[in-house]
């Protein structure tokens, strides 16, 4: 597992482009004529790839919905193929999901996860085949896992399950609970390969009040280095430092424990350094960080150098211990570095324009393992040699999508109103016709450390770009300032000033666009999911140049988002103060308190369970609009967290945005027109 820093750090960034993966295709005839919320479903998406020991096959998961009469999911199933491109097959086929790969030493073997036995366990699979053999059977869920050295353990994260006695309560109906008190943690547990007297018994590792995040095994096998937080709450990922345990004893020891975050803990092939990411102190919601290597028996942290946008999220160390492998956005690219260990500087291996995902290295650091895809070309599994990066395809698991007009997206820019240098993804309709103006949608990312990337546009979201680019839509993206992937100025250009100087940015970018002579003037949209949502808001409630907006998830009010979201330390470290100390901020700041006065026909979109951002903000501007008799509606997605997780929710999703925007910009339907 990694539940890496840079998904808490991100956790507002949510925009439904590249989540959980889509269902396969039916047959040709049942393609459409133009993509639409229904083809876009249907893209598969590979969340991980991960090359064997030698490099001579490749494992990767494939995604797809399950959608029956009574059933809305999405499972995930492990394939195989050889690393020259040839021979790919499925290997499990349970009703649900198959996850997390993870190669034998040896590379006989695939160890995973699954919940099929109704609580996610690990499970074992001989790569000639066979039945897959459940190796844990746990009370509460196996978080993540990883093989020792020798292939005779594995060591495992897992919550602590409930006592029999909450077990009891919670049947009888009597599992009242104290707020922050008597906290589930993860703690770190061995269990060995071979069974004894027929039994394989987990063996509790850890036993300190602390939650353990990643980790990684000594090359020797007698220590694991971890990442703890003080609880499992996203609000506590700033509060992460690193500890060693000895495997057989269980005594622990401080590695790291700062001010800052330390995390992504990875021992040298050599077993002496211990490379990790360590975070400015304190760590700050917009974040710099570096990678730094630490002597494995404890000493001074040495901080290499500055990656190009100080987010490093480190995957390994390359076989001769010489450099570390690390992934970072940059730009609306995703691209992989090697970090020198001895000089601190930085070498780029990948290179172009692509959106690199699911990587990981080998266990020889060897070979990386990717999926690789463009804003016209969607994600297959790769492989490449650290030492010569020429990604070869693996897998084919959307060669049946069908050949349709896709809109071009280019990266423009331009200069904001202070003389800023923004960049963004314009994507014009499909089939576009030179010097034709079209209607123009803005779309905003969340975050507000989020960033577009140039991933493909065909990928299922709550706003189908590739569908509204086959209704003659032009669809913007801009990264404004705050952004991720231009480094930490350019990152923390918002402070305190949401809705300033990034709004400008948006504006001026929609003008730019104006001016190229592709959009329309009269016909502008605007839409946006969670930070995207508080920028919609705002937007509608400072310019009526807007005919339409789609709110999804949005931060309405800072004061009541801030006192009943998950994260209550996240607006008071972007503003510098909390809301008894400077109400004003708060205030200045929300759409809700600049709410009078707005006529832009409004969508909003929200889920039922939503803790980052609670459903709360979304009634609040419903309300306010519907008693202004502005134009709104507002749809509940029951049972969805911030991040909607069913298929049936995501494509009621896309097709009411397809609908909402029609409805006032008047977009045309190639696919109606064709039939």
């Amino acid at each position: 597992m990694k539940r890496t820093r840079h998904q808490l750090i991100a956790l507002l960034s949510f925009v439904l482009l590249t989540a959980a993966a889509a269902p396969t295709l039916r047959a040709a005839s049942d393609s459409p004529a133009a993509w639409t919320p229904e083809l876009m479903l249907k893209v598969n998406t590979i969340p991980a790839v991960r090359p064997s020991p030698d490099g001579k096959k490749v494992a990767f998961t494939v995604t797809e919905a399950a959608m029956t009469a009574d059933r809305s999911e999405y499972v995930s199933q492990i394939h195989l193929a050889n690393a020259d491109g040839s021979g790919s097959t499925q290997l499990t086929f349970a009703d649900k999901s198959s996850t997390d790969p993870q190669w034998s030493p040896d590379g006989g073997y695939l160890a995973f996860t699954s919940s099929r036995s109704g609580k996610n366990n690990i499970y074992l699979i001989r790569i000639g085949g066979g039945e897959a053999e459940q190796l844990t059977d746990v009370k509460s869920a196996v978080s993540s896992f990883a093989w020792s050295p020798d292939g005779r353990s594995i060591a495992f994260t897992m919550r602590d399950p409930q006592s029999d006695d909450e077990e009891k309560a919670a049947k009888a109906k009597d599992d009242w609970r104290w707020i922050d008190e008597n906290i589930k943690l993860n703690q770190l547990y061995v269990i060995a390969i071979e069974k004894r007297d027929g039994k394989r018994e987990p063996r509790k590792i850890t036993t300190a009040n602390f939650n353990v995040e990643e980790f990684d095994w000594s090359p020797d096998g007698t220590s694991i280095a971890f990442s703890h937080t003080s609880t499992p709450k996203a609000n506590d990922w700033t509060t992460s430092d690193l500890s060693v345990a000895e495997v057989a004893s269980g005594n622990t020891r401080k590695l790291a424990a700062t001010g800052a975050a330390e995390t992504d803990p990875l021992y040298s092939p050599d077993g002496k350094w211990i490379a990790c990411a360590i975070t400015d102190d304190p760590p700050r919601w917009a974040t710099d960080a570096a990678i730094y290597v630490i002597p494995a028996g404890g000493g001074k942290p040495k901080r290499l150098g500055d990656t190009p946008d100080n987010q490093p999220n480190p995957i390994g160390w390359s076989a001769d211990g010489k450099r570390i492998i690390f992934t970072e956005a940059r730009g609306t690219t995703t691209q992989i570095y090697a970090a020198s260990v001895d000089t601190g500087s930085i070498t780029e291996l990948s290179k172009g324009a692509a959106v690199y995902g699911g990587i990981s290295l080998n266990r020889t650091g060897t070979k990386l393992g990717f999926a690789m895809q463009l804003a016209d070309r969607p994600a297959e599994a790769c492989v490449a040699s650290v030492d010569s990066f020429s990604p070869v395809k693996v897998s084919s698991v959307n060669a049946g999508l069908p050949n349709l007009p896709l809109g071009r997206t280019e990266v423009i820019r331009w200069k904001s109103s202070d003389g800023l240098d923004v960049e963004g993804l314009l994507t014009y309709p499909a089939n576009y016709e030179s010097g034709k103006r079209a209607p123009l949608l803005l779309m905003v990312h969340g975050g507000p450390a989020g960033v577009f990337a140039q991933s493909f546009i065909g990928n299922r979201g709550a706003y189908p770009i590739a569908a509204f680019a086959a209704r003659g839509y032009a669809v913007l993206r801009v990264n404004p300032r705050g952004s991720s992937g231009y480094g930490v100025k350019f990152r923390r250009g918002n402070l305190k000033d949401w809705g300033g100087g990034d709004y400008r940015d948006l504006m001026s970018g929609v003008d730019h666009v104006i001016k190229m002579g592709v959009a329309d003037s009269e016909r502008l949209g605007v839409m946006g999911w969670s930070y995207g949502g508080f920028m919609t808001s705002w937007i509608i409630t400072h310019t009526k140049r807007f005919k339409v907006a789609s709110v999804g998830a949005g931060v309405t009010n800072l004061l009541s988002f801030n006192g009943t979201a998950d994260i209550p330390s996240f607006v008071p470290d972007y503003f510098g103060v909390e809301f008894w100390d400077d109400l004003e901020a708060y205030r200045a700041h929300s759409a809700m308190f600049n709410v009078k006065g707005v006529s832009t026909p409004t969508l909003i979109q929200h889920g039922e369970a939503d803790d980052r951002v609670p459903i709360s903000q979304g009634y609040e501007l419903y309300n306010a609009l519907k008693r202004q008799n502005v134009p709104v509606r507002m749809i509940v997605l029951p049972r969805q967290p911030h991040g909607p997780n069913e298929p049936r929710m995501i494509l009621k999703l896309m097709q009411t945005n397809l609908e909402w925007f029609d409805k006032y910009l008047g977009g045309s339907n190639p696919t109606a027109a064709s039939r």
